[in-house]
């Protein structure tokens, strides 16, 4: 039955347009003709008559529910409490009116006919109000709801890097470089610290209201108010990053204010932009997504739009800072900062692009890899120069007592830290070896043959193939060091103590590779040839300060001596043997080795020098000098050598007696 009422209403279409086409062609009709289109026009009078009477009935029971809905909806204009306070059923209930006044206004806007009567354009006119009303009701509730459930998000503090992890290093700072306590230098184990799990999302909202949230949004969305909505859950979620922030002391700072910032203080807000950007990473930003998620559902690209409006003002704050630090000036001091920088950015970038995916966020995800890769231009240059300033840190003045130089200790306990970052260094190392050669032309007064020989070390190096960049620059910065501590010793107008010097800075050196990461570095062959330096100046020491005092006791057929010994008689021998001994004891005593095992190796070897030697000579002429004449005795002289290389300075009364 169906198919032939089809069949017959698309014969009557086909007539019908045959018809139309007939009029406009300007044929003249004949009078049966007009007969029969006047009996089809009254019959299309009859249809539409009938159709009209029906549409009437609807838009008369439209704008009677129009006038019930909007009476709900005003209703709750004269009561000022929130709605969604009363609880959520009354929420929906709400929402409900609000959503049927849509409907409304749909239907009578698809009304038929070719104009709308007074009436009608005034029930719209009034819905349309209401609607607007509502929308501006739903905003302030949508906004409160935000606002009142929000929930405080704070730093997991176990999960940062420690600046203040323990690695027994001294403290002592180096003025020439004009750098902080080595202490500010030491940033700890980047490993251990590190989260290895999976992602961590928390409620930023309480999880109770975040349906009530839902369906305002989706009420106002589909009002066509998406635009309101988004303003206000951007503007409520932005405050309370700011907020956060503003509470972690992470101030909105110009480029210039940080330029213009002292060590101390940039310190201090590095540390504070490392662990805030951390956080704001790994947990908030991903919860702060997975927040807009929940309240936009289906409608991803506004959830998008809102999430990206939410945090690239406070992510562009956190980047201009890190854009700032790479633009200061390149002092080492700074460098373990930016390399932690740098490499937390390196870690954070496959969460970076994952959350800036889409077309909204593609300007945040390029920011920050541009801020990254400055960060690590800046690290590079910073350690470059690094090597610079150790060869150009000239001493007008001996370091008192031949003691270990602040340079020595700055630059190896500053190599130790830099294996914390082994990875990230040697890959920007590697960069920079691509395309420049490493060596930087040495200082005039520096000895050149010293780098060349730890060059020639290097290319012989049994140490490991996985730093290969970052071992060859250690290298090349521990031969400057050597070399200017070459020059340092120059200084010294005794040549024993420039042997102390040398052997004090060299063993401090070998010490420090051989006792942390450093070992894996510089490898086995380094480490034994530094091992033969500092000892070959502990024999040039002895060689320096003992052959002239024993040469008193030796017999006229021994070797010549800078004294003048030959030919001299035992008691005389005895005489000058212990004024030389004096001399020696009241300059050494002030000289300082503060390795206590090193401290007591030179002062066994000085004691196996002096006591077989004076000895054998007292053994030969006691019964020939008289007692007045031998002032010491080997125990005497024993416990005399014990302090020696103790920094304060002793003198013999010459009235001393066994």
């Amino acid at each position: 039955m169906g198919e032939f009422e089809v069949d017959g209403e698309e014969k009557l279409i086909v007539a019908a347009k045959y018809v139309v086409k007939e009029l406009r062609s300007g044929k003249s009709l004949t009078k049966n003709a007009k007969k029969v289109l006047g009996n089809l026009l009254l019959e299309l009078s009859r249809v539409v008559i009938a159709e009209d009477g029906d549409e009437e009935d609807e838009i008369g029971e439209i704008e009677q529910r129009l006038n019930v809905v909007s009476d709900k909806i005003m209703t709750r204009e004269v009561d000022e409490s929130m709605i969604w306070d009363l609880g959520s059923d009354e929420g929906n209930l709400y929402l409900d009116a609000v959503n049927e006044l849509r409907s409304l206004i749909e239907r009578l806007n698809g009304s038929s006919g070719l104009g709308k009567a007074g009436s009608e354009e005034l029930s719209l006119r009034k819905a349309h109000d209401v609607l607007q009303t509502a929308m501006a009701r739903l905003e302030d509730e949508f906004k409160h709801l935000l606002v009142e459930n929000r929930l405080p998000f704070e730093l997991e503090h176990s999960s940062f890097r420690s600046v203040e992890a323990d690695h027994g290093v001294e403290e002592e700072a180096m003025a020439s470089f004009g750098a902080a306590s080595t202490e500010d230098l030491i940033l700890g184990s980047n490993n251990d610290s590190r989260r290895n799990s999976g992602e961590i999302v928390v409620d930023l909202i309480n999880p109770d209201v975040i349906s009530d949230l839902k369906n305002i949004a989706t009420t106002m969305i589909a009002s066509g108010y998406d635009r309101e909505c988004i303003q206000v859950c951007t503007m409520v979620r932005k405050d309370a990053l700011d907020e956060f922030l503003y509470n972690h002391e992470v101030e909105k700072l110009s480029i210039e204010d940080v330029l213009r910032m002292d060590w101390a203080t940039l310190n201090t807000n590095i540390k504070k932009w490392v662990r805030v950007v951390r956080n704001i990473v790994q947990i908030y930003l991903l919860s702060e997504k997975s927040l807009d998620n929940q309240i936009f559902g289906d409608l991803n690209e506004i959830g998008l739009t809102c999430f990206v409006d939410t945090v690239k003002a406070p992510m562009m704050q956190l980047l201009n800072f890190g854009e700032a630090v790479s633009l200061g000036p390149r002092q080492p001091e700074k460098l373990l900062r930016i390399l932690e920088m740098y490499e937390l950015a390196s870690e954070l970038l496959p969460e970076i692009d994952a959350l800036f995916l889409d077309h909204p966020g593609s300007s945040v995800r390029t920011e920050y890899r541009e801020v990254m890769r400055r960060l690590g231009d800046c690290a590079r240059t910073t350690f470059l120069e690094f090597k610079s300033a150790i060869a150009s840190d000239v001493s007008s003045h001996p370091f008192p007592g031949g003691a270990v130089h602040p340079l020595t200790n700055y630059v190896m306990n500053y190599l130790m830290a830099l294996t914390d970052f082994s990875h990230t260094l040697d890959s920007l190392l590697m960069e920079h070896d691509d395309v420049e050669d490493l060596t930087i032309p040495p200082s005039p007064d520096i000895i050149n043959p010293v780098m060349v020989e730890e060059e020639s070390t290097y290319e012989n190096s049994s140490s490991p193939d996985k730093f290969l960049a970052m071992t060859r620059h250690f290298y090349s910065i521990t031969s400057a060091l050597e070399a200017n501590l070459q020059e340092k010793s120059k200084l010294y107008k005794d040549v024993s103590l420039r042997h102390i010097f040398l052997l004090n800075n060299i063993h401090y050196m070998t010490r420090k590779v051989l006792k942390s990461e450093l070992r894996h570095i510089f490898g086995d062959k380094w480490n034994r040839k530094h091992t033969w330096k500092f000892q070959q100046q502990s024999i040039e020491y002895e060689r320096a300060t003992w052959l002239p005092v024993l040469s008193f006791l030796k017999d006229d057929s021994g070797s010549s001596s800078g004294h003048g010994s030959k030919n001299l008689r035992p008691r005389e021998r005895f005489q000058g043997f212990n004024t030389a001994f004096e001399e020696v004891y009241k300059a050494q005593t002030g000289w300082l080795i503060s390795d206590e095992g090193l401290r007591e190796d030179v002062r066994t070897k000085a004691s196996m020098w002096v006591i077989q030697a004076y000895w054998t000579f007292y053994s030969r002429h006691k019964n020939n000098v008289s007692e007045r004449y031998i002032k010491y005795t080997t125990d005497d002289l024993e416990r005399l050598l014990l302090d020696l290389f103790a920094g304060s300075p002793k003198s013999l009364n010459n009235s001393y007696r066994r």
